[in-house]
C-alpha cells in the first residue's frame, strides 16, 4: 500500500498542470519485482509508520474541510474527463501528450479520493467504538439505577409496614390533649416530661383512662342501687294507677251526652286507636301520620280504619291444641278417604289466594276539596307480599255532564297513575315478590291489580316501607320518619291531581260539543274574530296513536309512554267560496267571550240553501287539521304534546312543512304563554284555541294561485307585518295583544 500526498489545489490551465505534474512524479514511489529486500523492508516500515499516522491524523483533521477537499477533487476528477473526451474526440496525435499528463493529474485524485475514503472509516471505526462505551456507560448506569430503585421500594414497603403498624391502645378512645392536661393530676399527667416526649404523653394518658373508668364503674354500682329503689316506686305506682283506670272508664261513660253536645268525640276517637293496635305496622304507621297530619295542618282530611276486628284478633291467636275424642277422629279419616284429592291446578289457585290475601282492616282517608268534591282512598296490606295498595274513587258535589272522551280521567287505573314521575302502580316495589310469584305461577301483580289495588311506591312510603334496590334487605320494617317525610307532598299532589282531572272532566265535555272554553282572563291572548273551529275531539288508544306517521318524533323521543292519555282534536275551516253553517244556529250577545271568538250562538238563525236539506257535516272543508294530542298524568304542571297533520292540497305535517312544525313550536315550546291564571288548569283549551288561531294565519297568509278564477280561497282577516320571513319562509304565528297584529317571533 503506498501514501500519497496531500491532493494539490487544481490546476486552471494546462501549462500550469504540466508544470504540477514533473514536481509530482520524483514523489511517485512505484513498487516492482526487481527492487532488493533491503529496500523492501524499508518501504514496508514506511508504510506501516505513515499507515498508524492516518489514525492521528484523523484526529487533527477537520472533517468539514476533509469533505470540502472531496467535493473540489470530484469537481477536477470531472473537468479532467472531460477535457481528455475532448481531446481524443479531436483526434490530432500531438494532443497524446496532454492526455497523458491530464491522466496521471486524475490518478493522483483518485489517490487523493481513496485517502479520504480511508480517513472516513477511520472515523466511522472510532464513532463505533465511542458509540459502544458511552452504551456500556448507560447500561451500567441504569442497572446500577434498577438495583437503587429496588431498594428503595424495599424500604418504602418498611416503612409503610412501620407507620401501619395498629397498637391495641389505639382502639381506645383517649381524652383529648387540652382536656388530659386540664384535668389530669400532675402525678400523672407530668407535663414537664410528657410535652417532649410522645411515648411517655401516650402512656400517661392511658394511665388517665384507667384511672377515669375505675370511678365510672363505681358510679355505675351507684346507679344500679338507685335503679332498684326507682323500680320499686314504679311498681307502688302502677298499682294505684290499675285502679284508677275503672274510675276513669266510669266518667268516660257518663260524658258521652256532652261529647254529642259539645261535637268533641273523644270517645269516638278512642275506639278508632283502639282498634289501630289490630293493625299490621305499615297500615298503623299510615293511621298515627295522616291523622296527625290532619289535625296539625289539614282539616278537610279524614281518616278512619275498616274492617272487621275479630278477624283481624285471630290472625295473631295462637293455634289451639285440641284432643278429640276416637270417635271423631274415626270420621274425619273417613271423610278425608271419601274426599277427592284436589287436582294441582286447585292447588295452586288456593296457593296464590293465600299469596295475595289482604289483612282484614283497611284504612281510609278521605280528601275534600274547596268545591266539595271528595276523593276517596282506601289502603290495604298484603301480609304474604309486604306491600301495601291503594283503590281510589271520586264523589262529587254536583252531579256532572258525562263526557265519552272523559272516561279514563276518573278512573281508578289513571287517576292516580304517574303521581310520582315512573310510578304507574303495575309492578310490585318489593323485588322478593317475584320469586314468591314464580313458587306459584303468578308472571305479574298487573294482572290482579283491579281486585287488589295498585302498589304505587308513594302507597308504600306513606306506611313507612322502602325497599331498595341497590341494597336489598331481608326484613323491611315501617319507619314513622319516612311516612312523615312524604304526607304533606303527597296529600297536596293528590289534591292537585283530583282537581285538574275534574277541570279536564268539564272542559271534555265542552270540546266533545265542538265548543273552546275560553276564560275571560285568556281572551287577550287571542283575536276578537278566529274562524277556525274545533268539530271533533275524541280518545283514542295507545295503538291508534302510534300508528300515525307524525307521531314518530313524540315516540322516540320517550314522550308518549301507555300510562298517557291520547287524544285526536279536528279543526277545520270552510273557503271563502262557500261557507258552510248548521241550517239552525245560536247567535250569542257580543259581550259573551264566545261571540268575541267569532261564534254565533244565542239566536235562531234559518239559513236558505240548495243544500239545507242535507247533512252539513257530509259537507267537504277546505282545510282539515289534525291534532294528536298526549296528555301527560301530571297535567297541568306538564303540559300537553300536539303532532299535527293539515289536510290541505295534500297531506303536509311537519316533516314536509317547516309552517306545521311552527305551529307545532306554538303550543309545545311557548305553552308557558297560555297557561293563564294558577294553577293552569285551562292550558290544554288555551292550546285548541291557539291552533285555531294559527291555522287562521297558515290559510290567510297563503299566496294566492292566479291560475284559480275568483277571489281567493281564505281571504286575510288578520293583521300581520310581515307575511314570511327568512329562507324557511315562516309564517308570523304570533299575535300581539293589545295591538291586535300578528308577527315573527
Amino acid at each position: 500500500m503506498v501514501a500519497l500526498p496531500l491532493a494539490p489545489q487544481p490546476s486552471t490551465g494546462s501549462a500550469m498542470s504540466s508544470d504540477s505534474s514533473k514536481k509530482r512524479k520524483p514523489k511517485v514511489i512505484r513498487t516492482e519485482g526487481g527492487l532488493q529486500e533491503g529496500k523492501r523492508g524499508k518501504a514496508d516500515a514506511e508504510q506501516d509508520v505513515r499507515y498508524y499516522s492516518e489514525e492521528c491524523e484523523v484526529d487533527l483533521r477537520d472533517p468539514i474541510k476533509d469533505y470540502e477537499l472531496y467535493r473540489e477533487t470530484c469537481q477536477e476528477l470531472q473537468r479532467l474527463m472531460a477535457e481528455i473526451q475532448e481531446l481524443k474526440s479531436r483526434g490530432i496525435k500531438d494532443n497524446a501528450s496532454e492526455i497523458d499528463e491530464r491522466r496521471i493529474q486524475s490518478c493522483v485524485h483518485f489517490m487523493t479520493l481513496k485517502k479520504l475514503n480511508r480517513l472516513a472509516h477511520i472515523r466511522l471505526k472510532k464513532g463505533r467504538d465511542q458509540t459502544h462505551e458511552a452504551k456500556q456507560k448507560v447500561d451500567a448506569y441504569h442497572l446500577q439505577l434498577q438495583n437503587l430503585l429496588y431498594e428503595v421500594m424495599h424500604l418504602q414497603k418498611e416503612i409503610t409496614k412501620c407507620l401501619e403498624f395498629k397498637s391495641k391502645h389505639e382502639e381506645i378512645e383517649l381524652v383529648s390533649l387540652e382536656e388530659f392536661y386540664k384535668e389530669a393530676p400532675t402525678e400523672i399527667s407530668r407535663p414537664t416530661i410528657t410535652l417532649s416526649e410522645p411515648h411517655q404523653q401516650t402512656l400517661a394518658r392511658l394511665d388517665w383512662e384507667l384511672e377515669q373508668r375505675k370511678r365510672l364503674a363505681e358510679k355505675y354500682k351507684e346507679c344500679l342501687t338507685s335503679k332498684e329503689k326507682i323500680l320499686k316506686e314504679i311498681e307502688v305506682k302502677k298499682e294505684y294507677l290499675s285502679s284508677l283506670q275503672p274510675r276513669l272508664n266510669s266518667i268516660m261513660q257518663a260524658s258521652l251526652p256532652v261529647q254529642e253536645y259539645l261535637f268533641m268525640p273523644f270517645d269516638q276517637a278512642h275506639k278508632q286507636y283502639e282498634t289501630a293496635r289490630h293493625l299490621p305496622p305499615p297500615l298503623y304507621v299510615l293511621f298515627v301520620q295522616a291523622s296527625a297530619y290532619g289535625q296539625a295542618c289539614d282539616k278537610k282530611l279524614v281518616v278512619a280504619i275498616e274492617g272487621s276486628v275479630e278477624e283481624a284478633k285471630a290472625l295473631y291467636k295462637p293455634p289451639e291444641d285440641s284432643q278429640d275424642d276416637e270417635s271423631d277422629s274415626d270420621a274425619e279419616e273417613e271423610q278425608t278417604t271419601k274426599r277427592r284429592r284436589p287436582t294441582l291446578g286447585v292447588q295452586l289457585d288456593d296457593k296464590r289466594k293465600e299469596m295475595l290475601k289482604r289483612h282484614p282492616l283497611s284504612v281510609t282517608i278521605d280528601l275534600k276539596c274547596k268545591d266539595d268534591n271528595v276523593l276517596h282512598l282506601t289502603f290495604y296490606y298484603l301480609m304474604n307480599l309486604n306491600v301495601m295498595t291503594v283503590k281510589a274513587k271520586v264523589t262529587t258535589a254536583v252531579e256532572m255532564t258525562t263526557a265519552i272522551s272523559a272516561g279514563d280521567l276518573l278512573s281508578a287505573d289513571s287517576l292516580l297513575s304517574c303521581l310520582y314521575p315512573g310510578d304507574h302502580g303495575r309492578k310490585t316495589p318489593n323485588p322478593a315478590n317475584q320469586f314468591q310469584f314464580d313458587k306459584v305461577g303468578i308472571l305479574t301483580l298487573s294482572d290482579y291489580v283491579t281486585e287488589l289495588g295498585h302498589p304505587y311506591v308513594w302507597v308504600q312510603k306513606l306506611g313507612g316501607l322502602h325497599f331498595p334496590k341497590d341494597q336489598p334487605q331481608h326484613t323491611v320494617t315501617a319507619d314513622n320518619s319516612l311516612s312523615a317525610s312524604h304526607m304533606e307532598l303527597t296529600v297536596k299532589l293528590l289534591r292537585t291531581r283530583l282537581q285538574s282531572r275534574l277541570a279536564l272532566h268539564k272542559q271534555f265535555a265542552s270540546l266533545e260539543h265542538g265548543v273552546v272554553p275560553v276564560s275571560s282572563e285568556c281572551q287577550h291572548l287571542f283575536p276578537t274574530k278566529i274562524v277556525s273551529r274545533l268539530v271533533k275531539w275524541a280518545a283514542i288508544p295507545y295503538e291508534d296513536y302510534a300508528e300515525l306517521p307524525y307521531t314518530k318524533d313524540v315516540i322516540e323521543a320517550g314522550l308518549a309512554e301507555d300510562t298517557h292519555l291520547y287524544y285526536m282534536a279536528l279543526i277545520e275551516r270552510g273557503t271563502g267560496r262557500r261557507i258552510s253553517f248548521p241550517w239552525q244556529l245560536l247567535i250569542p250577545p257580543p259581550d259573551t267571550p264566545r261571540a268575541a271568538s267569532g261564534g254565533l250562538y244565542g239566536k235562531s238563525l234559518q239559513l236558505e240553501a240548495p243544500w239545507a236539506a242535507g247533512d252539513v257535516s257530509s259537507l267537504p272543508c277546505a282545510a282539515k287539521l289534525q291534532a294528536a294530542v298526549v296528555l301527560n298524568p301530571g297535567y297541568s304542571t306538564l303540559p300537553p304534546i300536539f303532532s299535527l297533520c293539515l289536510n290541505w292540497k295534500g297531506e303536509r305535517t311537519s316533516s314536509n312543512d317547516d309552517n306545521i312544525r311552527a305551529m307545532e313550536s306554538e303550543v309545545n315550546v311557548n305553552y308557558k304563554e297560555l297557561w293563564g291564571p294558577k294553577p293552569g288548569y285551562q292550558l290544554l283549551t288555551n292550546q285548541l284555541q291557539r291552533l285555531c288561531m294559527v291555522l287562521d294565519v297558515y290559510l290567510e297568509t297563503e299566496p294566492h294561485d292566479t291560475s284559480v278564477e275568483g277571489p281567493k280561497e281564505f281571504p286575510q282577516e288578520k293583521m300581520c307585518l310581515r307575511l314570511v320571513r327568512g329562507p324557511m319562509r315562516l309564517k308570523p304565528f304570533k299575535f300581539n295583544y293589545p295591538q291586535g297584529f300578528f308577527s315573527h317571533r
